[in-house]
């Protein structure tokens, strides 16, 4: 029985439907059959309506036609490129090495100063952390991402980028803990571990996968667990906590991911 008051945002469930099984369907994803996807995680049909159009609106879907005439929504390019961005983090198997620095130095001038807030915003979604006013820092593997994502909104040309090794003089260790928020990071991975951790343990006595439980339980997993990678930037074991619970957490997407996904894919269609 799913629990209206836990469901997230309609329009975040499209988003991971499409990234999970829309992307892949042969040409646009009918409204009829967005509206019978969305059903089984407990969104109603005028709040599939509301929410794409909301999303049309910020250029992630385009409306199309199906073979047959029936109208539906595809992704537009921008929607693909943050999708493929999103897959090495959201389904990446080995845990992060330590591969130096990204540090993005921005500068916007005064007439401009709306693009300060649009720039820190982000970075900061993209999993920065704050290293001095104007200066922010993250995993070097980061790179090719944030260079898309700043192009994508016009905001390359303040900001300059650079790859490096922080030499101190603070120990690594210690500025980590500054440039971000150690805590609240480690409290949404336990969100995560609350909820679904014993979902994995559910399915792992099952032996048999029915493929609507597997696309419903599957598709909630993934809406929680995609943001999780943005939040944490999955910085070097070393550098964090003892009882870090990030590895504990990627392990149980992991494993509903495993368990789930294709079965899933079943009875969405593909």
């Amino acid at each position: 029985m799913i629990n209206v008051s836990d469901l997230p945002a309609p329009r975040s469930l499209i988003v991971t439907l499409y990234g999970a099984y829309g992307r892949f369907m042969p040409g646009p994803v009918p409204v009829a059959e967005l509206i019978r996807l969305l059903a089984v995680v407990g969104v109603d049909a005028p709040s599939v309506r509301s929410s794409v159009s909301r999303l049309k609106r910020r250029g992630l879907l385009v409306p199309a036609r199906t073979e047959q005439g029936a109208a539906g929504y595809e992704l537009s390019p921008d929607a693909r490129q943050l999708l493929e961005d999103g897959d090495r983090r959201i389904y990446a198997t080995a845990p992060p090495g330590d591969e130096g620095w990204v540090l993005a130095v921005f500068s916007v001038p005064e007439s401009e100063r709306q693009k300060r807030h649009v720039l820190r915003s982000r970075l900061a979604g993209l999993g920065f952390g704050t290293a001095a006013p104007g200066v922010w820092i993250a995993p070097a593997r980061l790179y090719e991402e944030t260079r898309h994502t700043l192009q994508r909104l016009r905001l390359d040309p303040y900001v300059d980028l650079f790859r490096g090794d922080h030499l101190g003089f603070a120990p690594t260790v210690e500025s980590v803990a500054r440039w971000w928020d150690l805590a609240e990071i480690a409290e949404r991975h336990e969100a995560f571990l609350d909820r679904h951790e014993r979902v994995l343990h559910a399915w792992e006595r099952r032996t048999r996968t029915p493929p609507e439980e597997a696309y419903r339980d599957y598709l909630l997993a993934l809406d929680s667990w995609r943001h999780l990678p943005y939040t944490d930037p999955g910085l070097p074991a070393g550098l964090l906590p003892a009882n870090w619970p990030g590895a504990r957490s990627a392990a149980v997407f992991r494993g509903l991911h495993d368990r789930l996904r294709d079965t899933g894919a079943g009875f969405v269609g593909l």
